[in-house]
């Protein structure tokens, strides 16, 4: 397959090697070549990363890719970090991978299955590597979360440390939104002091596709809204005090261009610290196209205001300018 934007082609290889970008002073958009989506960007052992879901069939959707870069511009591809014959429960929709390091473990946290109600079987899983390149082995041998807790279907989870080293899953389907504690080994769940396990913490407008970030004190809760088939598909986003909140709606901030392209949504942020720079990594459908899983990996330039807020993102063919990874650069 083969993607020009820009000015920049993007050519994908033989699926037995690597995938790489042809290099260029900006990434073009899309950044990956092939339908995928979903993407969470990572910074690790001084490199990016992206985990994006393959977007195809739900029956095809057995297995999870990685992306790894340097810059921004050149992408190599992992194929099949994560495949359903190295997980026994899962057997499809395989969705929005969540990775994080701990204790020299990357563990890869994904959705399987599509459960629609507590009697079928799936949920969240987690698998784990000692690279972020896999091969992803299932840690449990179990879903982690296998049913509905207030009438979240458990897809679209995000791992989040929050600033006191606590881990905790946000996740959540069909407009609601959960977070838990994480045990110290992410094999459970940790109660909360009142004995509750999952607190809702659902914003006005929140539709799925969770993403929790801190900066200078605020907890910027994010979300998808809108259907993900359709062009109205887009990120909004809510601030509060805690990962708990109360989180109060300011606003979207990532929606299509009808001249560049339709149906954006489903982020994450990338920031290396030390820097000044802000990325969002998301999903978005090419003009014209009209299967519902033609979706496409992208990314460009976040901003913050004085007062914190997040400002529009506009959305952009040419992509960024490449941002080599530095010593100052902590992942």
């Amino acid at each position: 397959m083969r993607f020009r934007a820009a000015g920049v082609v993007a050519v994908a290889l033989l699926c037995t090697g690597p995938t790489v970008a042809a290099q260029s002073v900006r990434s073009g958009n899309p950044i990956l070549p092939g339908w995928y989506a979903d993407p969470e960007a990572h910074i690790f052992a001084g490199e990016y990363w992206i985990f994006p879901t393959y977007s195809a069939p739900y029956g095809q959707q057995t297995f999870l890719d990685a992306f790894s870069s340097r810059d921004l511009v050149t992408w190599v591809k992992h194929p099949q970090v994560l495949d359903t014959a190295d997980v026994a429960w899962a057997r499809r929709a395989v969705w929005a991978p969540s990775i994080i390091e701990k204790g020299g473990w990357y563990y890869l946290f994904f959705g399987a299955n599509d459960i629609q109600n507590d009697q079928q079987k799936g949920g969240i899983g987690v698998a784990r590597a000692r690279t972020p390149a896999g091969p992803f082995k299932d840690f449990l041998g179990k879903p982690l979360i296998d049913a509905f807790h207030n009438g979240a279907q458990p897809i679209d989870q995000m791992v989040f440390r929050d600033v006191d080293g606590t881990y905790y899953i946000v996740y959540g389907g069909w407009r609601h939104c959960n977070i838990a504690k994480l045990n110290d080994d992410f094999s459970g769940l940790v109660p909360f002091p009142d004995g509750s396990t999952f607190k809702e913490i659902t914003p006005a407008g929140y539709v799925e596709g969770v993403f929790m970030l801190v900066k200078d004190g605020k907890y910027y809760f994010m979300w998808s809204e809108g259907g993900w088939t359709g062009p109205d598909y887009a990120v909004a986003y809510a601030i509060g005090t805690s990962p708990f909140g109360p989180f109060n709606r300011v606003g979207k901030i990532l929606q299509q261009d009808s001249m560049v392209a339709t149906g954006a949504g489903h982020h994450s942020i990338l920031h290396a610290e030390g820097s000044a720079n802000w990325y969002i990594v998301y999903h978005r459908r090419p003009l014209g196209e009209t299967d519902r899983n033609h979706r496409v990996v992208s990314i460009d330039e976040l901003h913050f205001d004085a007062q914190g807020l997040i400002q529009p993102v506009v959305i952009t063919k040419a992509g960024v300018k490449a941002d080599s990874l530095r010593t100052s650069h902590k992942p």
